[in-house]
């Protein structure tokens, strides 16, 4: 889907609204409601540049980069390099917005089955402007960059998540986790 094609519609002047700086994401997000937050997302054009202050990069792990973090949302860059995913988790109760800013990334969704054990409902490939959506009714999610290049991903939950679910591939078991940023950004002090 092209998420040009789904804008905000300015309601002084009924004009579609695109959403061009970190600043009027924010914005956006502050002044909407959780309801509005999907046109909100799918409306960004910002340049991949503008994330280029967020940036943290790691051998080890992929980045979880804060840039705004309030009681009704958060928002943080995901920084990956070639080959990096997520554990298979959920999102804390907490709906999940993904937009690609520069990469090819496989989310492959799955669900628990009556014996516990987790299998694959589906995957798909999502590139570069594309977004997608997640929710813990959907089942569980992992994130991977198919890129053979640096990639960045622009999380944006409703609300805050301070810990999930994830699945412990040793053990075969879900756990709980706290979660932590790599970085927190001069945006989410202020």
């Amino acid at each position: 889907m092209n998420k040009k094609a789904l804008t905000l519609l300015d309601s002084q002047k009924n004009t579609p609204v695109i959403v061009q700086s970190l600043n009027e994401l924010v914005t956006a997000l502050s002044e909407g409601e959780r309801t509005t937050y999907n046109n909100i997302i799918r409306s960004m054009n910002i340049p991949s540049s503008v994330f280029n202050n967020y940036c943290s990069w790691s051998d080890d792990s992929y980045t979880r980069n804060c840039i705004v973090d309030n009681e009704k949302f958060e928002v943080i860059l995901l920084c990956w390099e070639p080959g990096q995913k997520t554990p298979i988790h959920d999102h804390g109760g907490e709906e999940c917005w993904v937009a690609v800013i520069e990469g090819e990334f496989k989310e492959t969704i799955y669900q628990l089955n009556n014996d516990d054990e987790l299998k694959v409902v589906k995957s798909a490939i999502a590139k570069t402007n594309d977004v997608t959506y997640m929710i813990d009714f959907m089942g569980f999610h992992r994130l991977e960059n198919l890129s053979n290049k640096r990639s960045m991903s622009l999380h944006m939950y409703a609300k805050p998540i301070r810990s999930c679910n994830m699945y412990d591939e040793k053990s075969g078991k879900i756990i709980n986790r706290e979660l932590v940023y790599t970085t927190v950004s001069e945006l989410e002090k202020h």
